[in-house]
């Protein structure tokens, strides 16, 4: 299993818009974090300049779909999105851990 992140570049309007879609996209990530495919996920800054979820998986896959499926990317409040493996070495939680 590796760590995959799902990275969103934000429309402008994306806090005006995100209320009537929110509620979509919440049980979307839910349902991904139940099924333990989704660990972490959420919008970034202060305010708000792009988003990040953290998948676990064998491959991309998971994260493609959910991005696919996402009504935030969907309905044009993501005007961009990446999946990119995250080699994680270090923590609890590492999927390859290195040790000194």
């Amino acid at each position: 299993m590796a760590h995959w992140l799902l990275s969103y570049t934000l429309a402008p309007d994306y806090l005006e818009r995100r209320a009537q879609y929110r509620q979509k996209h919440l049980v979307l990530a839910w349902a991904a974090a139940e099924r333990g495919e989704l660990l972490l996920a959420g919008a970034v800054g202060d305010p708000v300049e792009d988003a990040l979820l953290l998948f676990l998986g064998d491959g991309p896959e998971t994260a493609e779909a959910f991005a696919a499926a996402d009504p935030y990317v969907c309905e044009g409040l993501v005007t961009g999105w990446r999946v990119r493996r995250w080699a994680t070495v270090a923590g609890r939680d590492a999927a390859t851990p290195v040790r000194p």
